[in-house]
């Protein structure tokens, strides 16, 4: 059997995975804050765009541009206004609260956009694929959405790590109550931490609705996807978040090659097996890694 080709696939799902991973990981590593809506965002990120698309006849590219930057907003406020309240010394008040986001956000899309699948396209470039040597195929979509993948993370890294803004989010990630001494107020700076990661699901969002069918409950296996990078990359770093993506991307689609029916079966024992060998995950350090 020819491996190239999965191992191929399983690369550029990774880069998917990495683009909802990505804001849960930068969400702990600031706050330490476990966001069980996660997935859901994504999910009406998406309904968003169809919206957009079917209201005003445009592509799903330019539906990204006005809903993306919606999302991030919500983000903020949510952030200031909600969350923000249940940062204690116990993750137990954030678990609990956006796990009742969660439901309300999965109950409002059944009611307001019944249980159908429904899907993005992009046309003609939802299929379009180059010919390599060697007999591959690789879809255009899926390495546009891994180069996008790879692009937002290194531009993020590059933020945290090289502007002032980036070592202020540092700081409030080491010690807060220190950087609150200095007049800067940490919860801004979560406010701002927030916006960047829902703006980050609202793009993975986009990608997800594209290349696979979404209904009001889809949220909750992307969810699962995102947790299981994280985790195998390593809590709150981001080159960690986009190694543990490609992991569990492949494990999928090689797994999925022997066993075509188990595909996402393999992914969860995987990542079981990461969890039980090394629980801290494969790369160590914080959110601004």
């Amino acid at each position: 059997m020819n491996l190239l080709d999965p191992i191929v696939q399983g690369v550029l799902l990774g880069g998917q995975y990495a683009l909802f991973a990505a804001g849960l990981s930068l969400l702990f590593g600031v706050m330490r804050l476990v966001n069980l809506a996660h997935g859901d965002v994504a999910v009406i990120a998406s309904y968003g765009m169809l919206l957009v698309v079917n209201v005003f006849a445009v592509s799903p590219v330019v539906a990204l541009v006005v809903v993306a930057p919606l999302t991030a907003l919500a983000g903020w406020v949510l952030q200031r206004f909600l969350l923000q309240r249940t940062l204690e010394a116990s993750p137990l008040p954030s678990l609990l609260v956006t796990f009742g986001l969660s439901i309300i956000i999965q109950n409002l899309l059944l009611v307001t956009q019944s249980a159908d699948q429904r899907r993005l396209t992009l046309g003609a470039f939802d299929t379009a694929s180059i010919s390599l040597p060697f007999g591959l195929q690789i879809g255009l979509l899926p390495l546009t959405i891994f180069v996008l993948a790879v692009g937002l993370l290194a531009a993020l890294s590059l933020v945290l790590q090289r502007t002032p803004y980036g070592r202020l989010i540092r700081a409030v990630s080491d010690d807060a109550e220190t950087v609150a001494l200095s007049g800067v107020d940490p919860r801004r700076i979560y406010a701002t931490a927030a916006a960047i990661a829902f703006g980050l699901v609202a793009i993975a969002g986009f990608s997800s609705g594209i290349q696979s069918s979404f209904n009001p409950f889809s949220g909750s296996l992307l969810l699962i996807f995102a947790f299981q990078a994280v985790i195998i990359g390593g809590l709150g770093n981001l080159w960690g978040t986009l190694l543990g993506a490609m992991i569990l991307g492949l494990a999928q689609t090689i797994g999925g090659s022997f066993f075509p029916a188990q595909q996402v079966l393999i992914g969860h024992l995987v990542f079981l097996v990461f969890l039980a060998v090394r629980p801290q995950g494969l790369l160590k350090g914080s959110a601004t890694s």
